[in-house]
């Protein structure tokens, strides 16, 4: 597929971000509430284009009728999304990672519109969480059944009133340094790598600040909190039992010792599943969380910077239709 590929049918025709609404006017005789858009981030790398390529051919093959946009900057998936269901698509796919998943689920947020998911970024958390597809075959043929559940995705709320949707979770602390420094270019080279770089620089960078909290209304302090809508983290890596995408509230995880050691032995522990039992952590279900302070720290939801404290976190008050296996 190219970039001036025309609809045909099955419609697998590319726009690019600018033009999106004029030549999507040029499938003719395709009601928009027929038609299903898979966002895609172009400059994702090479072999995730391939991999999406793969999915795209078999959407075709199984029948889905759809059209492909193509994004050039942060929000723009988010900006294609709110177009699309208000132009009356039923389902608007996010091929990606948790970032841009979680900017489709911004922009289709109280639609009707559905999400459906591409998994073709680095950690996949909400997939993994999900249980959704990998294979290009079984995401074509969820995509073309349309089975849906509810998810109730999280909400933060920031200082100077800008409020986000998130899918999975929300950090404050020594994840969200890492996030904020990461090198990008080396992600789409190395991947989970460029994680594991960014964490052994922060380790001596990163100062450990103290975080003061509300849960709830009751005072705490913390090195690092995590709000969370789902089990896992970073991938399938355990982090809170007892959280589900489709209950109200967050669960939220407090890690109280902070430092070179603490963060070094988080990090061991992760992919063990070992971090609900570390020493000074604690994880509870809650309405809210709010980090009041040191202001001007970095946030970071679903593995994207998205904005600084103070924030506070919550559940949404409407679900978001998930596309998963029939």
């Amino acid at each position: 597929m190219n970039s001036s590929a025309l609809c045909h049918s099955p419609v697998t025709q590319r726009v690019q971000y600018n033009d999106f609404a004029f030549r999507l006017s040029a499938c003719a005789g395709v009601p928009p509430r027929r038609l299903v858009l898979v966002i895609f981030n172009p400059a994702a790398g090479t072999r995730r284009r391939r991999r999406f390529e793969r999915v795209a051919g078999a959407l075709a093959e199984a029948g889905v009728r759809f059209t492909v946009a193509d994004t050039a900057a942060a929000g723009d998936a988010e900006r294609l999304a709110r177009e699309a269901a208000r132009s009356g698509m039923r389902i608007v796919v996010a091929a990606g990672g948790d970032g841009t998943i979680a900017e489709v689920a911004n922009g289709i947020a109280g639609s009707a519109a559905a999400l459906g998911v591409i998994p073709t970024g680095t950690a996949n958390v909400f997939a993994h969480e999900l249980g959704l597809p990998f294979a290009p075959e079984p995401i074509a043929a969820a995509l073309q059944a349309g089975r849906t559940r509810p998810v109730l995705p999280g909400l933060a709320r920031f200082g100077d009133g800008r409020e986000r949707l998130f899918i999975q979770m929300l950090g404050v602390g020594f994840d969200a340094a890492v996030v904020a420094a990461l090198d990008t270019a080396l992600k789409r080279r190395i991947g989970k790598g460029a994680y594991v770089v960014e964490m052994l620089r922060q380790l001596f960078a990163w100062r450990f600040p103290r975080l003061q909290l509300e849960i709830d209304g009751a005072a705490f302090e913390a090195a690092q909190a995590i709000a969370t809508k789902g089990r896992f983290y970073g991938g399938r890596f355990l982090l809170a039992p007892a959280a589900a995408p489709d209950k109200p509230g967050i669960v939220a995880c407090l890690f109280a010792r902070g430092g070179i050691g603490a963060a070094a032995l988080a990090a061991l522990a992760l992919p063990l599943g070992l971090v609900p039992r570390l020493p000074g952590f604690s994880a509870r279900r809650a309405e809210t969380l709010a980090v009041l302070g040191p202001a001007g720290l970095p946030v970071q939801a679903d593995g994207d910077l998205v904005g600084r404290t103070p924030v506070t976190v919550g559940a949404a008050c409407a679900s978001i239709r998930v596309i998963v296996p029939a």
